[in-house]
């Protein structure tokens, strides 16, 4: 084909159709990806928000008490997160692997068997986490920490025990759902629980005084009513019919394959989130404890809170990964890792932008002393730098 262009003539070979056909092409399947992966990821990272914003209310509303509190409760959660939640949900991604590619496959059947196999593994792993956490107020002094803060956040612990054994199931179903792309019944329920912390754990730490151990029990509550209401979602749903989960022999047979998954997918999550951890208790070692654990558990749970949008994002490339690959299409598999990989650098620089915006009044919104807000903001630039390669992390682990 040829058209005149002040009286030249440009001319359109059939190498150059055949390059612009493909880069529509690819442009069209980029399209469909981010529609397909974003079903996934939008609705995921409402949940993974939800779900950690339970834990994050709990700060906040203890903060507000005094700064020995909010010392406690930072240290209790660093803990509780190192030892406990962050090892049921590195172990539970391996699901994402095994249930992902069941159900591409159209295996349907292996995902309530999976499901179940990673329900009596992480219940098993709870008991001697639990051992752990009841032997704080003796460990933690062994590690150079205040006395009376240690006690604290042994007491914090114990209340939450409940909810690890809650977490176990959780983390499971939660892979469950997630890789049949049911996300609606994990946002809703989610989005039920922390509305009825945030209401129950004011009544119990502001007008039934009962600080930090109100503040736990609000936690094991609320961990336990997303469960319930979520099995009661699988029981009864016609979406979950194909895939229901049967409580068989199977489900223990599974548990070494299980493993096999799940140490690994741990290492991935947990060694980086151990790392920052680790920052909280080297500030208890400070002439002034109190408040530089304070300022970083703050920076902490505003960087967590930033993971699990990343951790969405992440949740719904590896889905998309999986489930390309149980089809037996790698190259799809290929295109959704660019895909989202784009994805995660764009929220990256978003979030860091905004934090860097914000940094003068971000930490008023767990504490109300100067000295806190000030060190909260001169630390933030390099928040953002962590926030940014954790998104990064976070696809690529996914």
């Amino acid at each position: 084909m040829t058209g005149d262009m002040d009286g030249s003539r440009t001319t359109i070979t059939p190498t150059m159709t055949i390059s612009l056909m493909g880069n529509d092409q690819k442009t069209r399947r980029w399209i469909e990806e981010l529609q397909k992966g974003g079903r996934i990821a939008a609705p995921m990272v409402a949940v993974a928000v939800a779900q950690y914003m339970v834990q994050v209310v709990s700060v906040i509303m203890v903060g507000h008490l005094a700064q020995l509190s909010l010392a406690s409760i930072a240290i209790a959660t660093s803990l509780t997160n190192v030892t406990g939640f962050s090892l049921l949900s590195g172990m539970a991604g391996g699901l994402e692997t095994l249930c992902g590619q069941a159900y591409g496959a159209e295996q349907y059947h292996k995902l309530g068997i999976y499901t179940y196999t990673a329900i009596i593994s992480l219940s098993l792993v709870c008991v001697p986490i639990s051992l752990l956490w009841s032997f704080f107020h003796k460990i933690l002094p062994l590690l150079g920490q205040d006395p009376i803060i240690s006690l604290q956040a042994r007491t914090y612990s114990l209340w939450l025990i409940p909810a690890l054994f809650a977490s176990a199931i959780l983390k499971a179903l939660s892979r469950y759902f997630q890789t049949q792309s049911l996300i609606f019944p994990l946002l809703l329920c989610s989005s039920l629980a922390l509305c009825f912390h945030v209401v129950m754990c004011w009544s119990l730490v502001f007008k039934l005084e009962l600080g930090l151990v109100g503040s736990a029990i609000s936690f094991s509550v609320c961990a336990w009513l997303n469960v319930i209401l979520l099995v009661l979602y699988m029981k009864y749903s016609s979406a979950c019919e194909k895939t229901r989960i049967s409580f068989t022999k199977q489900g223990f047979i599974g548990i070494p394959e299980f493993f096999k998954f799940a140490v690994p997918s741990a290492a991935m999550v947990c060694l980086k989130w151990w790392a920052c951890e680790l920052f909280v208790l080297l500030a208890g070692l400070f002439p002034n404890p109190k408040l530089e654990t304070s300022v970083l558990s703050i920076c902490l749970t505003i960087s967590t809170l930033h993971f699990t949008i990343a951790y969405g994002i992440g949740a719904a490339a590896s889905t998309r990964v999986a489930n390309e690959v149980g089809a037996g299409n790698t190259e799809g598999a290929k295109g959704a890792v660019g895909v989202w990989m784009i994805v995660g650098v764009t929220e990256g620089c978003v979030v860091s932008a905004t934090l860097l915006g914000l940094r003068h009044i971000l930490g008023y919104a767990f504490n109300s002393d100067h000295d806190l807000v000030h060190y909260v903001a001169s630390i933030t630039p390099l928040l953002c730098l962590s926030v940014f390669f954790d998104s990064l992390q976070a696809v690529l682990s996914g």
